[in-house]
């Protein structure tokens, strides 16, 4: 299974984002999967990515041309894509993964996961959309997809298209499943 990690091209400023980062990266090993992400070398993307080389597992970066010189793109990792832009490379990380998770992060996180999401929801894949809300980094989007949902604009089928984590052996749990299908609803 390849699994889509989303997170910040920076470290933040607590060093429990950068070790989850790490961990999750060595767990994906450890459990046989494959990462697919931005390809960026900075912050927790490139964690992430450091992580599961080190560990032997194989790496999918995916970084739009304008990035390459700014996020300083990945060569330490088997297989660096550049594609033209930001939408070329959220449709191959679509197409390549099967799983999508989002780590600590900013706005490009946040947009990342949500049009996984929302491609879920419109019925053009599905794979399963783990928010790992570790620390209650996440608490406020929680909110506001429950606030959402009580506002009548989720539905209550759309509303399990997010599975939220709330810590990392829950998350490890989620990594460990083989299989997608049983998690996803049409």
């Amino acid at each position: 299974m390849r699994w889509c990690v989303f997170c910040g091209s920076a470290a933040g400023n607590d060093p429990r984002w950068a070790a989850y980062t790490t961990a999750l990266g060595t767990a994906l090993v450890r459990e046989g999967h494959e990462l697919v992400y931005g390809g960026g070398r900075t912050g927790l993307m490139g964690a992430v990515a450091d992580a599961v080389v080190a560990a032997g597992g194989h790496v999918i970066g995916i970084i739009p041309q304008h990035l390459d010189e700014r996020e300083v793109a990945h060569q330490g990792i088997q297989d660096l894509r550049i594609v033209g832009s930001m939408h070329e490379r959220k449709a191959l990380m679509a197409e390549l993964s099967d799983g999508f998770i989002a780590l600590p992060g900013g706005y490009g996180t946040y947009e990342e996961f949500c049009e996984a999401v929302t491609w879920v929801q419109l019925g053009l894949q599905r794979k399963p959309c783990v928010l790992a809300n570790l620390d209650g980094f996440y608490d406020p989007l929680v909110a506001q997809f429950e606030r959402g949902f009580a506002s009548g604009f989720i539905s209550p089928a759309h509303r399990e298209i997010v599975k939220t984590v709330t810590s990392f052996e829950d998350l490890l749990a989620e990594i460990s499943r083989k299989t997608t299908a049983e998690r996803i609803l049409p």
